[in-house]
């Protein structure tokens, strides 16, 4: 019976190719480290956690197929696109908003005694949680990813296609999230450094401006229907 993983070669070059696209500053890559300089190492893990379960949903769509919907139909793909683009726009406006304001503005309500080093804590988790989840759910780019490369490792004589699909989704939702966490542990030495209130608002003007060429960006995607 031809089994449902592919096999040590095309494996090892799915590992490799999933890390690579992990490791590739993007959308996820971006808000994982932001979220992480602002709220500390549990909203960034919270963050990230949201993010793979994002990638998980992504997983079963194209697996069951919705994701081709979305590449067939350019009205649900531009909907989607919007929504996306909408998010992201958002989120880097809100970005724009706390630099404009400066740190003290986000620390507000902080006890006059914290350490310096303790990072204030911004928004309780769940939030932390939906924004990476929503921020990964609303990009269709990602959508159409799972569709176009997990197929390319599905072996060809699997018995269950869709069970092939979901076993490869799966590894590169888990694979994908174990890096955006080490991820938040390097960004978390990083914010130790304690840069000054100058390069903090710069940070965020970055951060800011970075989401909204995104949601730019995505705007300007088109479906491939060929």
């Amino acid at each position: 019976m031809t089994p449902l993983l592919p096999g040590p070669g095309d494996l090892a070059l799915f590992v490799a190719a999933t890390a690579v696209l992990n490791a590739t500053p993007g959308v996820d890559f971006l808000l994982t480290v932001t979220r992480t300089l602002q709220g500390g190492a549990r909203a960034g893990l919270a963050t990230a956690a949201g993010i793979g379960a994002g990638c998980v949903a992504h997983a079963l769509a194209a697996a069951f197929g919705l994701a081709a919907l979305l590449a067939l139909h350019p009205a649900a793909f531009s909907a989607v696109q919007w929504a996306g683009a909408a998010w992201l726009g958002w989120l880097g406006l809100g970005l724009l908003r706390q630099a404009w304001r400066g740190p003290a503005a986000c620390a507000a309500g902080a006890p006059a005694t914290a350490s310096p080093l303790t990072p204030v804590p911004v928004r309780p988790l769940w939030l932390e949680f939906r924004t990476g989840l929503l921020t990964n759910l609303l990009n269709p780019k990602v959508a159409l990813f799972f569709l176009a490369f997990l197929p390319q490792f599905v072996p060809a004589g699997a018995p269950g296609k869709t069970a092939a699909l979901l076993l490869l989704g799966g590894w590169f939702a888990l694979q994908g999230t174990l890096f955006l966490a080490l991820l938040v542990l390097l960004s978390t030495r990083l914010s130790r450094w304690q840069p000054s209130a100058a390069a903090r608002r710069a940070l965020g003007l970055l951060g800011g401006t970075l989401f909204i060429a995104l949601a730019l960006r995505l705007l300007g995607a088109r479906p491939a229907l060929a």
